[in-house]
């Protein structure tokens, strides 16, 4: 497929997951942040956010299967979680951070593990979202490697 192509391919993409309302305007100001220094950038960014959002979605799981939930333990996870949705623009994810802190204010245990499923389910599908823009992004630094060689 040919460069412009490809670059409007990944273009519509990224629009239609703002139609979504999965992303928000924080990733565009990401996306501006790519030049030709590092146009790895994007990726990394994903990528990073990926690693990260698997581990703490992790942690909270294996602390609110336990019987007696410390609430008090659980309040950094979900605002780094929050913190770096919102960071990358990740909209859905932010918001579904925003009512797993209302839940752990409240220690509503059974609040919590419903608004941790949801934090799961959008972020499995925001994963699958991001490995299609990556592959395409991928597929556009390696064009351009091929045409400045």
């Amino acid at each position: 497929m040919a460069l412009p192509a490809l670059k409007a391919q990944l273009n519509n993409f990224v629009q239609s997951l703002f139609d979504e309302g999965m992303l928000d305007g924080q990733f565009s100001q990401i996306q501006a942040l790519k030049d030709e220094s590092n146009p790895d950038f994007i990726v990394e960014v994903i990528t990073t956010f990926c690693n990260d959002a698997e581990r703490i979605i992790s942690e909270l799981t294996k602390h609110m299967s336990q019987q007696n939930v410390e609430f008090s333990n659980l309040e950094s996870y979900v605002h780094q979680l929050k913190g770096s949705s919102s960071s990358i623009g990740a909209q859905r994810m932010k918001n579904a951070c925003a009512d797993l802190q209302q839940a752990f204010d409240d220690k509503n245990k059974g609040r919590c593990l419903q608004a941790l499923n949801i934090i799961t389910c959008q972020y499995f599908l925001l994963r699958a979202k991001f490995e299609t823009l990556v592959q395409l992004e991928k597929r556009i630094l390696s064009i351009e490697a091929n045409q400045t060689t």
